[in-house]
């Protein structure tokens, strides 16, 4: 398929190394460090070989939430959309569009952020990178506090969505994983991290306050689509459920989008297509994490709908964010 929009795609800023560490376990650290800087060389070469028209730039992770000194987090993630507004994307406005950093270590200054991001930018929404550091590197804040109440009031206002992309659980809490690096990292760490992050969202009652955010969660959803059902079934016992003004599986169909980046995998797509609808999946790769090549290759020959196809790879990207591309 041609004229793919693809929404998990990372780039990097050299002097944003110290944020940037252990993210390429298993890969060669050369070469991602070079693709993550690279963005007009190869990128753009292999995005026309591979149907890609347009790519979603986003601070690669941890970014702003590793920053554990909220005036400089604010400060950094300001620069990051400043390079990433002047450097990337008014240079090729017709390949790329950019997702904002924010600091949710200060979440009123994440709020205006967002809305200069968006407003005087052109960005189409903001990528998080799960928790944000507080006080040093081993203490962080999930997002369904009531401190970061009025970072979603102003999503809901500027009306773009929210990227919850993965990391780490904090080092203290990582004792399951001793012994077995392989498993932190995106091999499993982070989609149990994410998912329970998106899942507090939920039960915090983020989505009753304000109905009108969507938040997108990557890699297929990271394992929530196979688990809503038991999730929904046993935590509707405990009483913190009962103020909620739906079903848990309501808000994962009506407040979330999902990408396929870094799960290309046939049957991981059937099943999140029958439990939230393909109205609500986005086409990613993760780059260059992944390769554009293996996404595009699966995506453009595995056997669903031609229309359907066509909503995953463009139109519902196009819808959500705003983009002013032709069907």
């Amino acid at each position: 398929m041609k004229g793919k929009i693809a929404l998990e795609e990372h780039f990097g800023i050299p002097s944003f190394g110290e944020y940037a560490s252990d993210l390429a376990a298993g890969l060669d650290q050369t070469i991602m460090r070079e693709r993550l800087l690279d963005v007009t060389g190869r990128r753009l070469r292999e995005m026309d070989e591979h149907g890609i028209e347009l790519a979603v730039l986003s601070l690669t992770a941890q970014g702003a939430q590793a920053e554990p000194d909220a005036k400089r987090a604010v400060e950094r993630a300001r620069e990051a959309n400043d390079f990433l507004a002047q450097e990337i994307v008014a240079k090729h406005p017709e390949r790329f569009a950019g997702f904002a950093s924010v600091a949710l270590q200060d979440p009123i200054a994440a709020g205006d952020e967002l809305k200069r991001a968006v407003t005087q930018l052109g960005f189409k929404g903001a990528m998080v990178n799960g928790y944000s550091n507080v006080v040093d590197r081993d203490t962080g804040e999930y997002y369904d506090l009531p401190k970061f109440f009025p970072f979603w009031e102003r999503v809901e206002t500027v009306g773009v969505p929210v990227y919850l992309h993965p990391r780490d659980p904090l080092p203290s809490q990582q004792l399951i994983y001793e012994g077995h690096p392989a498993l932190l990292g995106p091999a499993w760490a982070w989609g149990v991290e994410t998912a329970t992050h998106a899942l507090r969202l939920i039960l915090g009652g983020v989505f009753d306050r304000f109905p009108g955010v969507n938040v997108i969660l990557g890699h297929m959803g990271e394992m929530l689509p196979f688990a809503i059902s038991r999730v929904e079934q046993r935590v509707a016992a405990f009483p913190e459920t009962s103020k909620l003004r739906r079903p848990v599986s309501r808000y994962l169909q009506d407040n979330f989008y999902i990408t396929t980046s870094g799960n290309f995998r046939t049957q991981a797509l059937l099943n999140t297509m029958l439990e939230v609808g393909c109205d609500r999946i986005l086409f990613a790769v993760d780059y260059p994490y992944e390769e554009m090549g293996t996404a595009s290759g699966w995506f453009d020959s595995c056997p669903i709908s031609e229309a359907d196809r066509r909503k995953i790879g463009r139109t519902n990207a196009a819808r959500l964010l705003k983009l002013d591309v032709p069907d």
